[in-house]
């Protein structure tokens, strides 16, 4: 009809104000909603005169969406106006939803509307400072209304237990078993924040807390996986040892030569050393060295990829050990294996203190793209002939020193 407003086109712009949250939060947030005024496009003076019945059929169709004919919907107020050839005519003149009961049944959206005020009257007497999170997130809350009651008991238990220091798996909390919560993590953490008045859980970088250490429960202890080197050297026989690193503080195997790796595979495969053993696998997780005080009158070696993220955990890694040396990070490994580069797809750019000069001259190459864009060699493509003569180098130098 010529573009002008229908009922579908009323109920799609009520639609939009829900899915803004709008009408969900209007009891909490204390904004005034309804009546809820409509866009409303209409005929000019010029369609009365040219195209009166098309008009007339928009006016009918128009009226029959009403809350007067429906029981529900929106109210129409109308406005008359003199044509020149048609006399007075009544037209509507604007278009809005008066309460929020009519807006959820034109949309059809009655039982979200129900379940989401049953889901804030439990919470405000339980959790009334949740108050702002709902208006802030109701789609959030509202998609787990089946679980809202279960997750209001575990919020109860985590207040009343700040600091149980019990595995997730011990908690004994009616209706509610561990993976409950395993699944529901990232919404419990936002939500402990603001029970129990805590910042959020950082983001994943850096030293952040488990949702576990945030609130009070034991974490499962981080591994540190080494091998030895040398079989004189074998705790208790073994050779390739996965423990805890709190135990591994205090093994102080008699090793003299330390070397960490990132990749597990490089672990696996490195060469037999005199008196050596090799940690690997810790990733960004260097700083699990840290308590283990028995290595820092060692020879530590740190191998990792050259790239500019190679270099930033070499200098993190130095920041507990200072003289851990870098070992296969250098510009001739690295243009040894050019048909062998990738790409780093974000690079590091921040400033690193800790490298030597060489070092850090390589690093600068990478970060400004002087050998290409992102290069990028990874340790486990550099040959294992080059890894076996870093080995008879490093014994090289240690016979002569």
């Amino acid at each position: 009809m010529q573009n002008w407003t229908t009922p579908d086109d009323l109920a799609e712009q009520v639609l939009r104000v829900w899915s803004k949250g709008r009408i969900l939060t209007v009891r909490m947030t204390g904004e005034r909603l309804f009546p809820l005024a409509l866009r409303l496009r209409r005929p000019d003076s010029r369609a009365y005169g040219e195209h009166f019945e098309k008009v007339r059929s928009w006016i009918r169709v128009l009226e029959e969406g009403t809350r007067a004919r429906r029981g529900f919907g929106y109210d129409i107020e109308w406005t008359e106006i003199n044509h020149r050839q048609l006399g007075r005519n009544r037209i509507p003149d604007r278009v809005t939803v008066p309460t929020e009961a009519d807006a959820l049944k034109l949309i059809g959206m009655e039982k979200e509307g129900a379940r989401f005020e049953q889901l804030c009257q439990s919470t405000e007497r339980s959790f009334p400072m949740l108050a702002e999170w709902l208006a802030r997130k109701p789609f959030a809350a509202l998609g787990y209304a089946r679980d809202w009651p279960r997750i209001l008991v575990v919020l109860g238990w985590f207040r009343d237990h700040p600091n149980s220091d019990l595995y997730l798996r011990q908690l004994d909390i009616e209706g509610v078993d561990t993976k409950f919560i395993e699944s529901r993590k990232p919404l419990l953490a936002e939500l402990l924040a603001v029970v129990l008045e805590k910042a959020p859980i950082s983001e994943p970088c850096g030293a952040a807390q488990t949702f576990e250490q945030r609130y009070g429960l034991r974490s499962k202890p981080p591994i540190i996986r080494f091998r030895v080197l040398d079989l004189s050297l074998a705790v208790g026989g073994l050779l390739d040892v996965a423990t805890p690193a709190a135990q591994f503080a205090s093994l102080a195997v008699p090793a003299r030569r330390i070397f960490v790796t990132e990749n597990e595979v490089n672990g696996l495969t490195f060469p037999d050393v005199a008196e050596g053993l090799v940690v690997f696998g810790l990733g960004y997780g260097l700083e699990l060295l840290s308590s283990a005080t028995w290595m820092q009158d060692r020879e530590i070696y740190y191998w990792g990829d050259i790239d500019t993220h190679g270099f930033a955990m070499l200098d993190r890694l130095r920041a507990t050990f200072p003289s851990a040396r870098s070992l296969l990070m250098d510009r001739e490994t690295l243009l040894g294996h050019r048909a062998l580069w990738v790409r780093e797809a974000v690079p590091f750019r921040g400033t690193l203190q800790r490298l030597e000069p060489d070092e850090g001259d390589l690093f600068e190459s990478l970060v400004h793209n002087r050998f290409g864009e992102g290069v990028r060699l990874e340790q486990e493509r550099v040959s294992f002939g080059r890894v076996r003569q870093a080995m008879q180098d490093i014994a090289i130098a240690r016979s002569r020193a």
